[in-house]
């Protein structure tokens, strides 16, 4: 057997059944199916009976420990060659295997056999909702991430994600599989490939429906996690911090600053209208003049980034509304992971705490 693929799950039982309905439609069939339910409450078993005669699929249930080691307990069962990792909220496009096993990058047809891990990019399906759409696009866009998550064209080495990723058994085996990090696994993992001297590579081709969050606050507690990630990830491997992933900081230390700034000249010009009411200073005063100018300066930029994304998105997804809530997606993409960026660089540069006692709820329960 080819292919393993193997999807950890948390109380997603619908999303389940949707991953197994398209993965019955595949072009190539050389594949086993493991489900692993990671403590769910509300498990997917029944969903999963569906399919038994239908696929090679095997599932597993076991108490929670995280997404990583729910990875690691189908590897150990898995018999492929490959081990394919999905996401359990991804949808797969018919000719999905088809295109690893037809793999090409840019113009030059590479064997698979070269290298020992890869991943593809994702996208928003037409059926999602518009929430979803607008979460996709500020996870996507060249405007909210630099439009490197899983593009054609990377600043660095790619390191495949979880939500789509393969690697050999033997090299999964040999390195140990994912980390106890309860997020950021991925990545830890990904950049432990690169360092032990394997290759990786992007399957442009390759690219699953991804629906990601289904609402802006459960979006931010995913993205504040990612910002928190990011030092802990730094700390395990010295100098993968990049430009890139602090980009989100300044751009939240820039909101804050305006916001503040707007703040002062709102002030300023209540304070001119308090003394105008009160025949203190004349009409025309210079704390109403100030104020303006504060506040013009302080809205300007954020009107003008977020007009940028409404008319993107807007073009994009073919819709005003998902155009029109890609604004608060990207504000929330961007902030929340310079706000868990921020704190973790406070707990761990700072304050010199390890990672398990500064984010044991975050990683570890």
């Amino acid at each position: 057997m080819k292919y393993s693929i193997i999807v950890p799950v948390f109380n997603r039982p619908d999303e389940v059944d949707e991953l197994l309905q398209s993965l019955c439609g595949q072009t190539i069939k050389d594949f086993e199916v493991l489900i692993v339910e990671d403590g769910s409450v509300k498990p997917c078993k029944d969903v999963c009976d569906k399919y038994a005669s239908i696929l090679d699929l095997h599932y597993y249930a076991k108490e929670n420990s995280g997404p990583g080691q729910s990875r690691n307990y189908g590897a150990e069962r898995a018999k492929g060659e490959w081990l394919i990792i999905l996401d359990s909220d991804v949808v797969l496009p018919s000719q999905y295997i088809e295109n690893i096993e037809n793999c090409q990058l840019s113009t030059v047809n590479c064997q698979l056999k070269e290298v020992a891990a890869f991943g593809g990019p994702d996208a928003s399906h037409p059926s999602f909702t518009p929430v979803q759409k607008a979460i996709s696009y500020s996870m996507t866009s060249f405007f909210t991430t630099g439009g490197i998550r899983g593009g054609k064209k990377k600043l660095d080495k790619f390191y495949p994600r979880s939500f789509n990723m393969g690697i050999k058994r033997e090299v999964y085996q040999q390195l140990g599989g994912f980390s106890k990090m309860r997020f950021g696994e991925d990545i830890d993992f990904s950049y432990r490939i690169v360092e032990a001297g394997y290759k990786t590579m992007l399957i442009p081709e390759a690219w699953v429906w991804h629906k990601r969050r289904t609402d802006f606050r459960k979006f931010f507690r995913q993205v504040f996690n990612s910002g928190i990630a990011r030092i802990n990830l730094t700390k395990r491997h010295p100098g993968t911090l990049k430009l890139v992933h602090m980009l989100p900081t300044v751009f939240t230390l820039g909101v804050i600053g305006c916001l503040l700034l707007f703040l002062l000249g709102a002030g300023l010009y209540i304070e001119g209208e308090w003394l105008d009411a009160h025949g203190l200073r004349p009409t025309d005063n210079m704390h109403q003049g100030v104020g303006m100018v504060f506040c013009v300066l302080a809205l300007l930029p954020l009107l003008l980034y977020s007009l940028i994304i409404f008319i993107d998105s807007s073009i994009r997804n073919k819709s005003l509304w998902v155009g029109l809530l890609s604004i608060p997606a990207a504000f929330t993409q961007l902030m929340g992971y310079g706000l868990g960026f921020i704190k973790a660089w406070w707990k761990r540069c700072v304050l010199k705490q390890d990672e398990f006692t500064a984010f044991e709820k975050n990683f570890y329960k």
